[in-house]
């Protein structure tokens, strides 16, 4: 595979490399456009915390502790409690 000139060409046989190492005109893409900065303005966020999310860890907390009391209640109806 590494005999194959297409694959890997070097340096010597590169077609668009001069001498010293540079590139010929037209062998690379033209340079794209830069900008700096946003294009419109963030809008302004609030540092409270959303009422949904607010919402969500409560939701979460109880269903966390209804599968614990059902785990306990399991426990102890297999102990013979």
């Amino acid at each position: 595979m590494a005999d194959n000139p297409a694959q890997d060409p070097g340096p010597a046989r590169d077609p668009d490399l001069e001498p010293g190492g540079g590139v010929t005109p037209g062998a690379t893409p033209p340079e794209t456009p830069q900008t700096s900065g946003l294009s419109a303005p963030e809008p302004r966020t609030s540092n409270r915390f959303p009422p949904t999310g607010t919402l969500a860890i409560i939701l979460t907390l109880l269903l966390v502790a209804l599968v614990a009391a059902v785990a306990v209640g399991l426990v102890v109806v297999a102990v013979g409690g």
